[in-house]
């Protein structure tokens, strides 16, 4: 596998991204004297042998991880070990660990710097990138956070091995969430790719999590604080996030019902042509993903009434005109809750 490095500046600050790169070479990038790592419970059991030498945090896996026992957890093992303003913090784990990882180091100390290298393929295409870090508040997701860049990033395809089909699936749901948003050629490609890409070859995987990262980090360098274009990263969120909470299923799981949801909803708003939401429910479908909610829609409602996007009486709710091509309105939310219960 080809290595290969890429920069984006946000905010006057460079971020570097290691493409194809290993676990094993984390030293390389940091001073294991002067860092210390926060890890994935499983990602420990399956890759702690590449971590010899350096301090660890290990945090539970999954969305217990963003909770604010394990944040107090978190900052009390870094007390302890006497952790200064000049340490390097670096999340290993999937975007759970990240984004915890990213927001303890953004609060310690009024701020230390810190680094990933996201271990599932969701937190490699989206949760690492964009500087977007913070906790769940009971039963409203991401509701504590900060938006603060990484140093770096590392990204190790060869970890992603070890990965669950349902891991797998989380990730395929936010490539294709790129593809809808910014990239037709990227929806073309992960039609024609669908075994490639579902097998796991490295060559596929490596393309799609490139593709992904150069097109969040762009809509990101545009419109870093999320007053535009960043809302289009929340296409098949704003419902999905609702769904994933009151299901209990994956997030990739929710968004892709989400991304169904609002792709319907575009056809009545921005006049989506319906053979293009049948398209998009295709490769949904190929990628092994839901496309339908079994949450009751007022309940749906309920909680995506409490979306980070409202403002007042409406929520900036992102559409599709066409394959590639995003638009966000606002909505009141008086019409959502009308046509989630017809979706």
């Amino acid at each position: 596998m080809v290595k290969k490095k890429l920069s984006y500046e946000f905010s006057g600050q460079e971020v570097h991204y290691y493409l194809g790169e290993s676990l094993e070479n984390l030293e390389q990038y940091a001073d294991p004297g002067r860092t210390v790592l926060i890890v994935d419970e499983n990602v420990r059991k399956l890759h702690g042998s590449k971590l010899g030498g350096w301090r660890i945090i290990e945090v539970p896996a999954g969305e217990a991880c963003k909770e604010m026992k394990t944040l107090q957890q978190v900052i009390d093992a870094l007390v302890e070990m006497e952790v200064d303003r000049k340490t390097l913090l670096i999340g290993i784990g999937g975007g759970v660990t990240t984004d915890l990882t990213g927001f303890v180091a953004s609060i310690y100390m009024r701020g230390i710097p810190f680094a990933f290298a996201p271990t599932t393929l969701l937190a490699q295409v989206d949760a690492s990138i964009g500087g977007k870090n913070g906790i769940n508040f009971g039963l409203y997701k991401n509701m504590l956070g900060i938006i603060r860049q990484p140093s770096f990033i590392l990204f190790d395809y060869e970890v992603l091995h070890t990965l669950s089909e349902e891991e797998r699936q989380n990730g395929f749901a936010e490539i294709i969430k790129y593809a809808c948003i910014e990239d037709a050629a990227l929806f073309d490609y992960l039609e024609k790719n669908r075994e490639q890409a579902l097998a796991g070859e490295t060559s596929v995987i490596a393309y799609l999590v490139e593709c992904s990262v150069r097109i969040k980090s762009r809509i990101v360098q545009a419109d870093e604080f999320e007053n535009g274009m960043r809302r289009w990263l929340n296409f098949g969120h704003t419902i999905g996030h609702a769904v994933e909470k009151l299901e209990k299923i994956a997030h990739g799981r929710a968004v892709a019902i989400g991304m169904v949801a609002a792709s319907r909803l575009s056809e009545k708003m921005t006049g989506l042509p319906a053979a293009d939401t049948a398209r998009l429910l295709r490769l949904i479908q190929d990628y092994q993903l839901p496309v339908k909610m079994s949450a009751d829609p007022n309940a749906v409602f309920d909680l995506f009434k409490m979306d980070k996007k409202r403002e007042k009486d409406f929520i900036h709710f992102v559409l599709l005109e066409a394959p590639g091509k995003a638009v966000t309105q606002p909505i009141p939310l008086e019409i959502l809750k009308e046509q989630l219960l017809h979706l």
